[in-house]
């Protein structure tokens, strides 16, 4: 199962195992259980003084496997192989499990040992998907954490009959105790907010009593990092106030353009993001999002950042990061079926597929990018696009008009996507050509047609173009005084990760300009210390 180099470092890994555990093997006679054997008999044999192997497990789902600290009530399981990503989840759950640390703040840990009730987890992902792991390895830790939360992280390919059972359309998805609690990508904050019902309000009052910034960036994507760094080196006092850092990068499985970087992924990408940012005197403030803008009220004033949660920021600059997101097609269906057959991650959703048939929405890069892989792994895809050809790269649109399972729809207006009642069952298109009226039976549906940006919030406060961007100058300056923006969020024309980090820089340098014009100027200042992040 494993190749002596990742053997290597799997038994330096599990050297920083300090208290005996067992791993308990629920089998029957399939190959995947004669997989799943020969893996768990690698990482006994790693460690065999303090992993002991049993394979008398009784557990309904097999192959799966179980991690029991000697002497502790733990419940943590595995249901399937957690290989591809979730290799990584697989590791830390063994070493925390045998009492290696986590790198979370010890706040965060006191909170889920504190968590009080009867929490039963089940998580579904797929081995292709980047953004389960933060879900798989946080639900891991807090039932290494605490006993009354117990968790089972499936693999949806090696129990199909399940996924269909339970109507599974997008991952990750994750269950408590019987309903669905959240679908997409959490942090562990996040999914110790949503069972802490006091989180919210502490975190509001701990931010609303931090001191004014002389920079406060809100977005932490490729423009936000870069802001974050270019203002640190400056020796002011610099926060970033994020819905999630990294933003958009997550979702981007593969990165080949950004040049120093030969090759990279996007979780891969947002990581050393952070890190970077992080290496300075930075105040990364995560998981928060920005609700309203109020710009200060007398000449060189404060400018006041209000949160979602209820606490507010104050600082003599702002820069607006807050990146783009996917555009959704807005046809009768998309939002009653989102997640239940309409998905937006090929890379993470398509094994859930595998032998139906499916649509992508869009011809451009991503959405004949989408229909390569998917085809790979579905019965059949068809692709729609709205225009009277392909926008993709030519070698794109030729290596998938080689495809054999693969039907093209130019000059194609999706109308209508079609369900009964609990999933997709098809698409309905209108031929702008000759206004006949197409309809296809299908299960899935990806949607790929670009971006729009982060800005409803703004609306009102500042000079927005008729596409909802924000409107800058050469040096990033918006229409209101100190309050600059730069990325995915602004009329700066081809939205590329290159392209934001560079407009972030450029942002940092005019706020930075701006603070020296002011009558006040701030040459040092003492940044918040930086929040730890979970490895």
């Amino acid at each position: 199962m494993l190749d002596d180099t990742l053997k290597t470092q799997l038994g330096a890994y599990l050297e920083r195992v300090q208290h005996p555990f067992e791993i308990i093997a629920s089998l029957d006679d399939s190959e995947n259980s004669r997989d799943m054997l020969s893996l768990l008999q690698t990482i006994q044999g790693l460690r065999s003084d303090k992993i002991t192997l049993k394979v008398d497990g009784n557990d309904a789902r097999k192959p799966s496997f179980s991690l029991q600290r000697v002497g502790a009530n733990n419940s943590l399981r595995f249901a399937g192989l957690p290989l591809g990503h979730e290799f990584t989840s697989l590791v830390l759950a063994l070493l925390w499990t045998g009492g290696h640390p986590p790198k979370v703040e010890q706040e965060l840990i006191d909170q889920i040992k504190a968590l009080d009730g009867d929490f039963n987890f089940e998580v579904y992902m797929s081995l292709s998907c980047h953004n389960c792991p933060d879900v798989v390895q946080a639900l891991a830790l807090m039932a290494v954490l605490n006993p009354k939360v117990k968790t089972v992280v499936i693999e949806g390919g090696a129990f199909q009959a399940e996924v269909n059972e339970r109507q599974v359309m997008a991952v990750p998805m994750v269950f408590l105790n019987g309903q669905v609690f959240g679908s997409g990508r959490m942090l562990l904050e996040e999914v110790v907010a949503k069972l802490d019902s006091g989180a919210a309000a502490r975190d509001a009052a701990k931010l609303s009593a931090q001191a004014p910034y002389d920079v406060l960036i809100v977005g932490g994507g490729p423009a936000g990092a870069a802001a974050g760094v270019y203002a640190a080196r400056k020796g002011i006092r610099t926060g970033i106030v994020a819905e999630r850092f990294g933003g958009q990068v997550n979702d981007t499985l593969a990165i080949e353009n950004y040049v120093s970087v030969l090759e990279t992924d996007g979780p891969k990408f947002a990581a050393a993001l952070e890190a970077h940012v992080r290496a300075y005197d930075v105040n990364i403030m995560n998981l928060q999002r920005a609700d309203k803008l109020i710009p200060a009220a007398e000449p060189n004033g404060l400018v006041e950042i209000q949160l979602a949660n209820g606490g507010s920021l104050k600082s003599k600059t702002v820069i607006l990061s807050t990146g783009a997101r996917w555009r959704n097609v807005n046809v009768p269906g998309e939002e009653q079926y989102k997640n239940k057959g309409v998905a937006y991650c090929p890379h993470c959703d398509g094994p859930l597929f595998k032998g139906k048939r499916v649509a992508v929405i869009g011809g451009g890069n991503s959405g004949v990018e989408a229909a390569i892989d998917l085809a790979g792994v579905v019965a059949h895809v068809t692709l729609i696009e709205f225009d009277t050809k392909l926008r993709a790269d030519a070698v794109l649109v030729n290596k998938l008009k080689s495809l054999p399972n693969v039907t093209i729809h130019t000059n194609a207006q999706t109308t209508e996507i079609t369900g009964d009642g609990q999933k997709v069952n098809g698409l309905t298109f209108k031929d702008r050509a000759s206004e006949a009226s197409n309809h296809i039976e299908l299960e899935g549906v990806f949607v790929q047609i670009g971006l729009v940006p982060n800005t409803e919030w703004l609306k009102g406060t500042l000079e927005l173009s008729r596409h909802g961007e924000i409107v800058v100058d050469a040096r990033g300056q918006t229409s209101l005084p100190g309050v600059f923006a730069a990325g995915d969020a602004t009329t700066v024309p081809f939205k590329q990760i290159i392209i934001a980090t560079g407009d972030g820089a450029k942002a940092a340098l005019g706020a930075f300009d701006h603070l020296m014009r002011m009558p006040a100027v701030v040459t040092q200042a003492v940044a918040a210390p930086a929040e730890a992040a979970m490895a």
